[in-house]
């Protein structure tokens, strides 16, 4: 004998129907139980033409979901590198900001190291130990890294160089390197970044919110320096 629904159900179904329609699991056992009554030979194309757009709002959802993650990690990136820029438009020379690179920028920014190079013939006696001095060309041969050489002013996220670990001086899984050219009669100079995560720097990132830091550090150097 079939059985049937209680007074209660059976009152609340018929009073809104679209709780069924609401329901997935639901729908795919009342399909499912169509398809069986009716037999293989023959092909419910309502229960095709419901799985294809059941198929395609779980695709909608899923990318509805991947575009409010990205936006949500946009904005907490810019908030964090607004942060950034205003604690190094704090310090009321070079040698202030210099001591802050590690200490309080590089927390900010969530990566494991931070460092400023300079393109110079000699070292300061004393200079901080979050600025490296280099010299000439050593830059453009540090961002080729063995590679085809970027132009002056692109910024380059990758996996972490041999060449770049003496000066993080610690583990490093990937690294952003920030060129910035002063102009004419100051030295070449660069930030870099270095993070254990290894996934943090990816060529496939977007690099505007780090051009935004750069640019704010390279007209502070500007004015330092000159």
């Amino acid at each position: 004998m079939t059985a049937v629904l209680d007074d209660v159900t059976r009152k609340k179904l018929l009073a809104d129907p679209g709780v069924i329609l609401g329901d997935r699991d639901l729908m795919r056992a009342l399909v499912a139980a169509r398809e069986a009554e009716i037999g293989d030979n023959v092909i419910d194309i309502r229960g095709r033409a419901m799985e294809a757009l059941e198929a395609r709002l779980d695709r909608l959802e899923h990318t509805h979901e991947s575009v409010i993650a990205a936006a949500y990690d946009n904005q907490s990136g810019t908030a964090v590198v607004h942060r950034a820029v205003i604690a190094l438009l704090e310090p009321a020379d070079f040698e202030g900001v210099a001591e802050i690179l590690q200490s309080e920028i590089a927390p900010i920014l969530r990566v494991e190291t931070l460092r400023l190079l300079l393109e110079r013939d000699q070292a300061p006696d004393d200079l901080p130990e979050d600025v490296a001095v280099v010299p000439d060309g050593a830059i453009a041969r540090i961002a080729s890294a063995g590679r085809r050489a970027p132009r002056g002013d692109d910024i380059i996220l990758r996996p972490a160089s041999p060449i770049t670990q003496p000066i993080h001086g610690r583990a490093v899984a990937s690294e952003a390197l920030l060129p910035m050219d002063l102009g004419p009669g100051l030295p070449r100079a660069m930030f870099l970044m270095g993070s254990a995560d290894i996934n943090r720097f990816t060529p496939a990132q977007g690099t505007d919110l780090l051009r935004f830091f750069g640019q704010v550090g390279r007209l502070m150097l500007m004015r330092w320096l000159g």
